[in-house]
């Protein structure tokens, strides 16, 4: 190494980015990607369907983050924010009305600074259209650009999330019909591709749909394009590029040497079909360990300062990732983990996803090795596969194997926030659970707002895993902390999420408390004024919970939420043409409980049939996507349609299935009704 006597070059930080992905701000360090950035812009600029597609750890989101959006003028082009369609934050969950949680967080990637009570109504065509047209310099529409980020994350429920993932296909697809002058980004892991191509054509169907060419209706107008490992040149920029500026640079041959020691790793590991580029990941992790490894003085960086330095930087990496893994999930016992990546990976050779085996390791720390990049997933020849992305990760970490350079600061509170915001978001609530109550065990007991910021992501925990009564506990923590620091338009939602969860708990007295305090704190509110009508109704006061809808309505006419509940409290009073009405506006109808209600009001107009066979597609639904969900409203609703269309048996059938259920429970005022129907059946 050549030094020299000054350090003044010498940032804290370094000049690379280790494994967090490149963000706007970054980009005047990030490179190798030039080619494929222009052409991404290219397409997303005049493609209506883009989909970008890659391994895991390829840098999709660096690339969307850093290399396209900065090549985008504002003056040619409308861009939204980057979307993802997960979240994890700290507004109380459950203060939330019935949702997509797909469309929300997408909404909320757009929409930042609105309050997400506000957005979970609205639709993605309807808040699209809302937005002020742009137009350039000679008074032309310019696109509007929407990216999609991990839009794998669209597929990693259970069967339930399929009801949501179509729903939001769907309204991408009104989206685009509405809207020629959209165009759309999917960014997705190669390996879910194939779930993807059903609504790919639905897309582009769309897409034909909204084309005013009537004589080419079959063109399809969207395209894939596929993000690759850096090849030898790109490698070689990202290498010497971040160093510009810093008073370092490389010798000769030695940024070379990096990039083929790179080469040989990803050789050994995935085999020769995959020598021909570098794992960005990889790259990052190298080069900030060669940054901290040199002393301070250091201007050239030599050959001998890189020999041997990409396998030693990589074990001490992979090293410490399977030890922080193994202290989060196994106590500390990385042996466990380490067993598990010799027995799964013995020959060292791609595994299909469908023959991992998860006994005694899990799901969700398999998800976590990706989401670290010990494992990478990838598709070939159709198939998902997973594979080591270090091969020595399979040897014991050896004693003497310590990280170069002084250890990484330690997360202050508001770190461990972000990263239980984090493990939230990709659905590990262990992970964020953990992390929450060490964000709260490092702050100060003074900082007040955000010891309650950290209590309401930990009810949001709790509420994801089913324990109401915690989440009660940490919202009133929350809502406490909020009061006494005098945030009161932070306390009406948490106030309204205990009585949403005081309600699904069978409590409607309290739940109306609770929800008309939160009234007094936030008065212009009317998401909460709803829930208060939804809580007056199970309370059996159905005239006063139409009074507060009128209220509402009479505030915001389309308000979507509070003509969708007061059609179904009408339909259920037996008022099915001012419930038709109301219906008809909400259309579509995309809750099975609205669907029913709509079904009642037809039947109670003497359109028994059409109201039978909306019925009978609203249960199918609910069978579907959730087959132990019993909600007692809809099948008592469902019962009354029956009794109606003179099936005395299947409505006593449905009537005493609607007093069992739980999800919800049937309101008291409504059991005698049920009762009635079962006992007309003789």
């Amino acid at each position: 190494m050549v030094t020299s006597g000054t350090n003044a070059h010498q940032s804290s930080l370094g000049p690379y980015q280790s494994l967090r992905s490149f963000r706007l701000e970054d980009r005047h360090r990030f490179f190798g990607r030039d080619e494929e950035s222009q052409e991404v812009r290219d397409l997303w600029q005049s493609q209506r369907v883009t989909v970008l597609y890659g391994s895991s750890g390829v840098g999709k989101t660096s690339l969307l983050q850093a290399g396209v959006m900065p090549l985008l003028s504002s003056h040619t082009a409308d861009v939204l924010p980057l979307g993802r369609v997960s979240h994890g934050s700290a507004f109380p969950r459950a203060a939330l009305p019935p949702h997509n949680p797909y469309v929300l967080a997408l909404l909320m990637s757009w929409s930042p600074q609105t309050p997400p009570n506000r957005l979970a109504g609205i639709s993605l065509p309807a808040f699209l259209r809302a937005r002020p047209v742009r137009r350039d310099a000679f008074g032309d529409r310019i696109p509007t650009l929407l990216a999609i980020d991990q839009a794998e994350e669209l597929f990693t429920g259970g069967r339930q999330h399929r009801l949501y993932r179509d729903w939001f296909f769907g309204q991408l697809a009104e989206a685009l019909r509405a809207d020629d002058d959209l165009r759309l980004l999917l960014s997705i892991h190669v390996d879910r591709l194939m779930d993807l191509l059903p609504y790919e054509w639905e897309l582009a169907a769309a897409d034909r749909e909204s084309s005013s060419d009537e004589r080419d209706p079959v063109e399809i107008d969207w395209v894939r394009f596929p993000l690759e490992a850096l090849s030898f040149e790109g490698a070689l920029k990202a290498v010497r590029g971040p160093l510009q500026g810093t008073g370092r640079l490389f010798g000769a041959g030695a940024a070379e040497q990096v990039v083929r020691d790179l080469i040989n790793v990803r050789t050994r590991t995935s085999g020769p079909q995959q020598a021909q580029g570098v794992e960005p990941v990889q790259l990052q992790v190298v080069c900030e360990a060669l940054w901290r490894s040199l002393p301070p003085e250091t201007t050239e960086i030599t050959r001998g300062d890189v020999q041997d330095h990409v396998d030693r930087a990589l074990s001490q990496h992979y090293d410490k990732e399977i030890g922080e893994i193994a202290a989060e999930r196994f106590d500390g016992d990385d042996g466990r983990l380490r067993t598990w990546l010799r027995l799964t990976f013995a020959d060292r050779q791609p595994v299909r996803q469908s023959a991992i085996r998860t006994a005694g390791i899990g799901r969700t720390v398999i998800a976590l090795l990706v989401k670290r990049h010990l494992l990478r997933v990838d598709q070939r020849m159709g198939e998902g596969l997973y594979e080591l992305a270090y091969d020595r990760m399979l040897q014991p970490a050896a004693p003497g194997r310590r990280p170069a350079g002084p250890p990484p600061a330690r997360p202050t509170s508001e770190g461990f926030l972000r990263e239980a915001e984090n493990a939230l978001r990709e659905g590990d609530l262990l992970l964020a659970a953990t992390l929450g109550e060490e964000a709260l065990g490092r702050s100060e007991e003074r900082d007040l707002p955000l010891r309650a910021r950290i209590a309401s992501l930990l009810g949001n925990v709790a509420y994801e895993d089913g324990d109401l009564e915690d989440a009660i506990a940490h919202y009133s923590s929350a809502a406490k902390g909020f009061e006494t620091a005098g945030a009161a338009a932070a306390v009406g939602p948490l106030l309204t999420a205990i009585g949403r969860l005081r309600l699904a708990q069978g409590s409607p007295a309290k739940a109306v408390r609770e929800l008309q305090a939160a009234m007094v704190r936030v008065p212009a509110d009317l998401t909460i004024q709803t829930e208060l009508a939804w809580a007056l109704w199970h309370g059996g006061h159905p005239d006063a919970a139409i009074g507060v809808l009128n209220d509402v309505l009479d505030r915001e006419g389309g308000n979507t939420d509070a003509l969708l509940i007061r059609g179904e409290i009408l339909a259920g009073m037996g008022q099915a043409k001012a419930a038709l009405r109301d219906l008809d506006r909400a259309k579509p109808l995309r809750w099975p409980f609205a669907k029913v209600a709509h079904a009642l009001a037809l039947a109670q107009v003497d359109s028994v049939k059409q109201a039978q066979q909306e019925m009978v597609e609203a249960l199918a639904e609910t069978a579907h996507h959730d087959p132990a969900a019993a909600h007692g409203p809809l099948l008592l609703y469902a019962a009354r349609v029956e009794k109606l269309a003179g099936k005395t048996m299947s409505a006593a059938d449905l009537a005493r299935q609607a007093i069992s259920a739980k999800a919800p429970a049937l309101p008291g005022h409504l059991i005698d009704h049920a009762r009635e129907l079962v006992v007309s059946a003789g």
